[in-house]
């Protein structure tokens, strides 16, 4: 990947993981033969096609975060892990 590409793709969508999940999905996109949004030179890859769609304005995202409803959605915590002496049964 082209880090100019990457610096341009990232002031248009600021969160890294969104831009790695968009990025992917159209990689997928374009492996399965879907066309290009924008002009690309012979030899580019597909992360790089990706990445100057997302810089030219070709591809956005839309955030569904707590749209269902009023209040966010309620995060719930991951059970903590208990460690301990592991004892042998007797045969």
């Amino acid at each position: 990947m082209n880090a100019e590409l990457v610096k341009a793709a990232t002031e248009v969508v600021h969160n890294q993981q969104i831009l790695v999940n968009i990025v992917s999905r159209r990689v997928r996109q374009l492996t399965l033969g879907h066309r290009p949004l924008v002009e690309f030179a012979p030899g580019m890859g597909h992360a790089d096609i990706a990445l100057t769609e997302i810089a030219n304005g070709k591809l956005i995202f839309e955030s569904t975060f707590g749209q269902n409803g009023d209040t966010p959605p309620q995060v719930v915590p991951f059970p903590g892990i208990t460690t301990g002496k592991k004892t042998k049964k007797a045969a």
